[in-house]
């Protein structure tokens, strides 16, 4: 269970920390000074901490610098009162993850401590490049014997002492993020920040704010100065994912820090200085996004420093065997199950499955699977819709009568139009659904059935497509050609709900 230790003599933060984290599954261990807080670091080994600037014995600030001269890498939250941020924004540009106002904020602190919290395990937790499939304590696994695998984990180690930026390619779910995490582990800057940003999940306005940081007033709803990620992440390594997502406002300000390794605060004049290293990861054609004008080309040039090529799941033979054991004995350990082995029809459906969502999706489908499992085997029924092999069922009669109207009577059917009739009875299936849908909503007398019948559609459509990606929303947003940001929007507003099944929720 994930620790955060909140420093503050007001025992009434205490309370009201411990209250609101536990519904989120973190444990909260206490300190009234700024001495008991430094010991407890060594103690607790909490994986975030809450400091209050305020404390009877030593300011926050001081009590800061020593956290940070014990453990560089652990994410601390400054708290000060409102009005007097100065401190925690001083705190903030010697590395604090960010900071609090009092009165505390519940949504926002719960949103904060989970970064953290999140930040810690990127920064902390190992990678292990092996073929092993029991899963370490501490460790997540890059599982591979495969060659185009062996090939990476070289990659990897030739690049990882060289401060060269480093631009990492593959399908969404293949591990880009684990590669990052195993070069800075493996790097000079290992004892640095290790923080990561996902450029497709936010706007132009959010993404130059997150990377650069604001100037109080600088747009609507800069209410304080704000430290971007470039400046908390100044001597270690900082992971831009999805980077072709980037409008080109970011991209011509990331191409100047890359080149003079200084930027401005947006709605600012002051240059800053800083020294990061970039580890880029996208799924995207950068190449033909460069001849089409979407990328800058200067800097593209500028972040394929070196290049990695993850491989798909599909073409990686063998190694979907050993992935299988290693997240059966993972998620074994996690969920409490006791799933000794994979019948031999579920086996061969999950290898003769071609994994568009790649080790994530993989890793979805073996969880799904352990929780519908009932015994000692994980049997062919437990496994995902999607993943059973499809029944082939008998044309209409309909389809032969007008086969046989245009001449086509006796002739044999081509088994390669089964796809297209399975596609042709999906569609009737929806249009069965559909007729009810706006039969009712008619005789209740809709005033607005065209826009209801948008909404039922676009539910219906979600629903489908999430299922088919078991519930992965990079593979979805992918599949539906919009953004995952975009994507998100759409599940919270059609209110459905992600978990072993999709389910949309009662109004």
């Amino acid at each position: 269970m994930p620790r955060l230790l909140c420093i503050d003599d007001d025992r009434s933060v205490q309370h009201l920390v411990t209250r609101a984290l536990e519904t989120e599954g973190i444990e909260v261990a206490a300190a009234l000074t700024a001495a008991a807080g430094i010991e407890s670091v060594e103690t607790v080994r909490p994986d975030a901490v809450l400091l209050d600037v305020m404390l009877p014995d030593m300011s926050g600030l001081d009590a800061f610098k020593i956290i940070r001269e014990k453990d560089r890498q652990l994410p601390v939250i400054i708290v000060t009162a409102a009005g007097s941020s100065d401190t925690a924004i001083e705190a903030m540009k010697l590395g604090a993850f960010d900071y609090l106002t009092k009165p505390i904020d519940i949504a926002q602190l719960e949103r904060l401590v989970r970064q953290a919290v999140e930040s810690r395990r990127l920064a902390s937790v190992k990678v292990g490049m092996s073929d092993l499939t029991e899963p370490a304590d501490s460790a997540d696994a890059f599982v591979g014997r495969c060659e185009p695998m062996q090939e990476v984990f070289k990659s990897i180690g030739r690049v990882a002492q060289q401060d060269v930026p480093v631009l990492i390619r593959g399908e969404s779910g293949t591990g880009k993020e684990l590669v990052a995490r195993a070069i800075f582990q493996h790097g000079a800057r290992s004892n640095g920040r290790f923080l990561a940003v996902n450029c497709a999940a936010l706007s132009e306005t959010l993404l130059e704010s997150e990377l650069f940081g604001h100037e109080k007033g600088a747009f609507t709803g800069a209410h304080d100065r704000r430290i971007g990620k470039f400046e908390q992440c100044d001597g270690g390594t900082i992971f831009l994912d999805e980077v072709g997502d980037m409008s080109p406002t970011v991209q011509s300000k990331v191409l100047r820090l890359l080149q003079q390794q200084t930027f401005e605060r947006v709605g600012g004049n002051t240059t800053i200085k800083t020294n990061v290293r970039i580890i880029s990861a996208t799924n995207r054609d950068l190449e033909e996004m460069c001849e089409e004008g979407d990328f800058r080309t200067d800097l593209y040039y500028r972040l394929n420093g070196y290049t990695i090529s993850l491989p798909p799941l599909r073409e990686r033979g063998d190694d979907r065997v050993l992935l299988l054991q290693h997240f059966l004995a993972q998620l074994n350990r996690d969920l409490g199950s006791e799933v000794q082995g994979i019948a031999p029809n579920a086996m061969q459906q999950l290898l003769e499955y071609d994994w568009p969502g790649n080790v994530r999706e993989l890793q979805s489908v073996v969880k799904q699977a352990l929780l519908h499992c009932t015994g000692p085997v994980l049997m062919a029924s437990a496994l995902p819709a999607d993943l059973q092999k499809p029944v082939v069922t008998a044309k209409p009669k309909a389809e032969s009568t007008l086969h046989a109207a245009n001449g086509d009577a006796g002739r044999v059917p081509d088994s390669s139009n089964d796809d297209a009739d399975e596609t042709a009875a999906a569609a009737t299936s929806d249009a069965a659904a559909l007729g009810p849908f706006i039969a009712v909503r008619m005789a209740g007398g809709a005033g607005d059935l065209y826009a209801e019948t948008l909404g039922f559609m676009e539910r219906e459509l979600l629903s489908r497509v999430l299922s088919h990606s078991g519930g992965n929303q990079s593979e979805a947003a992918r599949i539906l050609g919009i953004t995952r940001g975009s994507l998100r929007n759409k599940i919270r507003s059609n209110g459905i709900v992600i978990g072993p099944d999709i389910k949309i929720a009662a109004p």
